[in-house]
């Protein structure tokens, strides 16, 4: 699938925070994203990943194997730092209050999930506006499709993973049916393209021609 908004004026050096949605054959899409990520990455990254309710800490360990910055468990009224990973707690909501904090939540389920990620998305749109990337990955729900939306219309910055090459596309074909996303990319295209958006102004290079993504 084309990548539709290629025009979109792109600011690297200038979002504080990525939020990543992700469900059934999430493992992959999350290696192959992380291990693209420079050891200057900037902004924080929080990723909701649908797991089942007793799973234990390998996901975190595993990442952390992979991944040149920390990987971590978000918890209760933690304050979001850049350059970390954090990933939601099993069974918990994860939200993002607007002094740029985490909560966890126990509330029902929101599209049969907890965590979900519509929750995420919604308050961390509210939270950090346009300094906000929003990224769906696979997934066999419509989760994020809503958020994925709200972010779009806080000014943030709206990824998608192409459908055609997601293990589970129809996570992804839904937030694609919600929103005029901003990029519809591969996977490893997604990786460069935070890559480089997450980086420092100082650590920029500037260089000839445009960067192509897909």
């Amino acid at each position: 699938m084309e990548d539709l908004s290629k025009d979109k004026p792109l600011r690297p050096g200038q979002y504080q925070a990525v939020v990543g949605g992700v469900s059934a054959g999430g493992m992959a899409a999350l290696k192959s994203i992380l291990a693209c990520l420079p050891a200057d990455f900037a902004p924080a990254l929080v990723i909701v990943q649908h797991m089942h309710p007793r799973q234990g800490d390998f996901l975190v360990g595993h990442l952390n194997t992979i991944c040149r910055l920390p990987v971590k468990e978000a918890e209760e009224k933690e304050t979001i730092k850049g350059g970390v990973v954090y990933l939601s707690p099993a069974n918990y909501h994860l939200l993002v209050e607007l002094d740029r904090t985490f909560s966890l939540s126990t509330d029902e389920k929101v599209n049969f999930s907890r965590p979900s990620i519509d929750v995420l998305f919604e308050t961390a749109a509210e939270a950090y506006g346009a300094e906000l990337i929003g990224i769906i990955l696979t997934g066999a729900s419509r989760d994020g499709a809503a958020g994925l939306r709200r972010i779009k219309a806080s000014a943030g910055l709206t990824i998608v993973q192409d459908p055609e090459t997601s293990e589970y596309p129809a996570m992804p074909q839904a937030a694609i049916e919600e929103t005029q996303v901003d990029h519809v990319l591969s996977i490893e295209g997604i990786g460069r393209l935070i890559g480089k958006l997450g980086r420092p102004v100082r650590s920029l290079k500037a260089g000839p021609g445009r960067n192509n993504h897909g």
